[in-house]
């Protein structure tokens, strides 16, 4: 079995950026992935501005003793200013343009005003409370990279040099499907021995959640040729088949069998619990010749070879786990993002596990009042739950106890869920 290092580092290194973009309204941006580096045309801010509602003045009129000035204009946020006459104040806001001559704002809290003129109870230095053109950010920098998945922040920076549209990868497409008999829809009757399909819900979340373009072939039955045929319509027009259940080496078990009659397997059981039978390769695209997940510019599929699969286990928690650590790094990378890794933090165990397990362990737990660590008492694989109540996953190395007030290394799911 790969180790989990070893198994990452294997699908990153065959994921290649698929091709074509799309331009959409700035606004629409949110969550997709840059396919051009943003680049200021402007400074910002584009003049110097006034950082607080007060008085512009000269320095070295106040220096010489004269406190009592007349108040000459009034400049509010958007509106052109008049050079500063000599031996007066500009009354200003925060945000409008300074005045040309004056080289200090004067916060309104040290100034008394009266009619048409203010007293000066500050000297200021020269530039107090003035921020200078180009602050924030200078024409011609390159203010987001390519490959940048663009936040809500990301977007007002963009629109603060004006960029009302952006450039951006097209949406990964994923086929996804279910294998297994004893798999029922919620809604319709439970037979005996049937259980609801709780992955077809947390996988096309899961997927839709990184910004995927999904199509879901839902249920498959347990047979050899019907999982092939999944797989071979499923290769047509995607750039990844997820499959969920079946890839373990028991007699109902088809996906492992399917994938080595329809393309290739690279990758197959990892040592990690929950989540040893991932399978990572491809199927063969019928009639196609190219590079695997290759695009052209019109943002379509085009022709090649192959489509990525990964066969995900079936049981709840491995199903959600092994698609944190392992897909949504993989589909970044497809998308063209550069930094998948999700940061950790380290954290103090409030409490003990005397055994470790041979394979590296992925424990559900949670941050308590105290800033320790809680685990929840079952961490079976098939308890849901557990990834409910969790804030996260202890990533515990093999054959390692856990002791009370030890610091462990810990992956809030806020760093894998977005």
């Amino acid at each position: 079995m790969l180790s989990t290092a070893d198994a990452l580092a294997t699908l990153l290194g065959a994921a290649v950026q698929i091709g074509g973009t799309e331009t959409l309204s700035t606004l629409d941006a949110t969550n997709r992935v840059l396919a051009a580096d943003v680049v200021s045309p402007v400074d910002v801010p584009p003049m110097n501005t006034s950082a607080m509602d007060g008085y512009a003045v000269r320095v070295a009129e106040l220096s010489q003793g004269d406190r009592r000035l007349a108040i000459s204009q009034r400049i509010p946020a958007g509106h052109a200013p008049q050079p500063l006459a000599e031996g007066t104040a500009a009354r200003i806001f925060t945000g409008a343009t300074v005045p040309p001559g004056a080289d200090a704002i004067v916060m309104q809290e040290q100034t008394e005003a009266a009619g048409d003129e203010v007293t000066i109870l500050h000297t200021p230095k020269a530039g107090e409370w003035i921020t200078q053109q180009g602050a924030d950010i200078r024409k011609g920098a390159t203010i987001l990279p390519a490959g940048t998945r663009l936040t809500p922040q990301a977007l007002g920076l963009a629109a603060s040099v004006g960029c009302a549209t952006l450039e951006v990868v097209r949406r990964v497409k994923v086929a996804v499907f279910f294998t297994g008999d004893e798999l029922t829809m919620p809604g319709e009757p439970l037979k005996p021995g049937a259980i609801y399909n709780s992955n077809r819900f947390t996988l096309t979340g899961l997927l839709h959640k990184l910004g995927c373009d999904v199509t879901d072939y839902g249920i498959v039955p347990d047979k050899l040729d019907a999982t092939r045929q999944t797989l071979r319509e499923a290769a047509q027009g995607h750039d990844l088949i997820l499959t969920c259940g079946g890839v373990s080496v028991g007699e109902e078990d088809h996906v492992k069998p399917a994938v080595d009659a329809e393309g290739r397997l690279s990758m197959w059981q990892i040592a990690m619990k929950p989540g040893k039978p991932l399978a990572f390769g491809a199927i063969r695209r019928a009639g196609a010749s190219g590079t695997a997940g290759s695009t052209g510019t019109s943002g379509a599929v085009a022709a090649s070879s192959e489509t990525f699969f990964i066969g995900l286990p079936g049981n709840p928690v491995s199903t959600f786990v092994t698609f944190l650590l392992f897909v949504r790094p993989f589909l970044l990378r497809l998308a063209g993002v550069r930094t998948v890794t999700p940061r950790a933090l380290s954290l103090r165990a409030d409490f003990t596990q005397q055994k470790g397990d041979r394979r590296n362990e992925f424990l559900r737990a949670r941050v308590n009042a105290a800033g320790g660590l809680d685990l929840f008492p079952n961490q079976s694989s098939a308890v849901l739950t557990s990834t409910v109540w969790g804030d996260g996953l202890i990533d515990n190395p093999p054959n390692h106890a856990i002791s009370a007030g030890e610091t462990v290394r810990f992956i809030p799911f806020s760093e894998l869920l977005n």
